[in-house]
């Protein structure tokens, strides 16, 4: 018995580590799929600097050069036909939720996304009634902000400092990158942010535990690249 118990354990461990690695995977697929297109849809990191910091993210949790090149081919055969749009909502508690999609069939993601927010206790909102509460901005999530570093930083534009991620205005993104780089910060991801302009905070309760599921399950969406949330969840 006690064999079949380590062998039943084994496969347990095995099981977990398999999802959260295709969990990692997962977000490093849409993570490049963001630069290729913050870059100008350009799929050629030598020339899209974005797309460049994502593939050496993506190489730094062992994901195979194979599925990098897979993610790269596919976009490249669909990108005459994919779609990108934000979808805005309201999640539990009335929460504002901002979802960023791309796809090739608008009805199905509508539909799913929809479908998501329902189940979860939101509901997708008109167009224009939730984005006004969010401001567009860059951001760059690096593994470890110095502090010696940050008045240089912001002669570079930074607006501010989030734990270990500096804020900047969209339009100073790129130039910010460079310096950050320089700097020889170990950059972890970056680009368009929506945040917004007065966050509420959901403490421990029933719309708390909605609003993770909500999320959770939109991230899971493969056609979900992003989801942004009106409030910080403690």
């Amino acid at each position: 018995m006690s064999g079949h118990s380590k062998w039943a354990n084994i496969r347990v461990r095995k099981g977990a580590q398999d999802k959260k690695r295709s969990a990692i995977f997962t977000k490093m697929a849409k993570s490049i799929l963001v630069a290729v297109r913050e870059g100008g849809g350009n799929v050629d990191p030598q020339i899209n600097s974005y797309l460049r910091m994502a593939i050496e993210r993506a190489k730094k949790v062992n994901m195979p050069k194979s599925n990098i090149d897979r993610i790269l081919d596919n976009f490249k055969k669909k990108k005459d036909s994919l779609k990108i749009f934000l979808l805005e909502g309201y999640g539990a508690g009335a929460l504002p939720m901002i979802v960023e999609v791309e796809t090739d069939n608008k009805v199905r993601t509508l539909s799913e996304v929809k479908f998501i927010f329902k189940r979860n206790g939101g509901r997708l909102a008109d167009s224009g009634s939730v984005m006004y509460l969010f401001e567009k901005m860059g951001q760059i999530e690096v593994a470890e902000l110095k502090e010696e570093f940050e008045l240089e930083l912001i002669d570079e534009g930074a607006t501010d400092f989030r734990e270990n991620v500096i804020m900047t205005e969209f339009g100073n993104l790129a130039n910010l990158l460079l310096k950050v780089e320089k700097l020889g910060l170990e950059i972890l991801n970056s680009g368009m942010a929506l945040i917004a302009k007065n966050k509420v905070k959901m403490e421990v309760g029933e719309n708390r535990d909605k609003l993770l599921k909500l999320r959770q399950e939109l991230e899971e969406n493969e056609d979900v690249v992003r989801v942004f949330m009106g409030g910080e969840i403690e």
